[in-house]
């Protein structure tokens, strides 16, 4: 979902205008040491734990609190859906100061979470973001309304939904069995590719390496995260 002219540079402008000696990373530090692949292994492991129903083997709260009270370090953003069943540290049995989230509902991409991701990036030195749509997603879902039955919603409700009606044509072109899944699939898909084009920092690190998006489904019933081919 790409982002107007307008939103582009004020995001752009915000980030010139942030003060340039605010800390890089956490930590006594460094950022993570791990490259995208091995955040990504790391994110898919913890939702196999997650699917088995295995509790995250985190330190004591009040020492990891104390840790972190220094600085973070995540080894990988998320680009998540703000439905309640969603929580990217959940299902990826992660511990606090581990992932760094953006939640929006239909997981979509506009200037403040572009920002929120170039922060991520930028600053924290995240290598990976994952954009994760979901089963049943209820703005998604609103948008095959719109589209399909004409659905009138209001005005802040329709600019959300405004976002995702490419995703649902581009969907509806393949003829689905499931228009709603094939919407959330492909708008998943769309975000990724947007993101990866709508800052010239993201992309000068994903053209160097640094950084890998990918887009992923994440099914409500079974727990699994699935990554989506691009």
């Amino acid at each position: 979902m790409p982002l107007s002219r307008r939103h582009a540079f004020a995001c752009a402008a915000c980030l010139a205008l942030a003060p340039r000696s605010s800390p890089r990373a956490a930590g006594p530090g460094a950022p993570t040491s791990l490259d995208a692949a091995g955040a990504l292994r790391r994110l898919m492991a913890g939702n196999a734990r997650f699917v088995a129903d295995q509790p995250h083997p985190a330190a004591p709260q009040a020492e990891r609190r104390r840790a972190l009270a220094q600085g973070q370090a995540p080894f990988a953003a998320v680009l998540g859906c703000s439905d309640s069943r969603t929580a990217p540290e959940i299902l990826f049995a992660a511990g606090l100061g581990e992932l760094f989230t953006v939640r929006v509902a239909g997981n979509g991409l506009a200037a403040t979470e572009l920002g929120t991701l170039e922060y991520a990036t930028g600053s924290l030195g995240v290598p990976l973001i994952m954009v994760l749509g979901h089963e049943g997603c209820g703005a998604v879902a609103a948008a095959v309304q719109v589209a399909e039955q004409g659905l009138m919603l209001p005005f802040a409700l329709m600019s959300l939904v405004d976002a995702i009606l490419p995703a649902v044509s581009e969907a509806k072109r393949g003829n689905p069995n499931d228009l709603l899944d094939a919407a959330v699939r492909v708008h998943a898909r769309r975000t990724a590719r947007a993101l990866r084009m709508a800052s010239a920092g993201i992309a000068a690190r994903v053209a160097d390496g640094r950084l890998r998006i990918v887009a992923a489904h994440y099914d409500l019933r079974e727990g699994a995260v699935s990554l989506l081919d691009d």
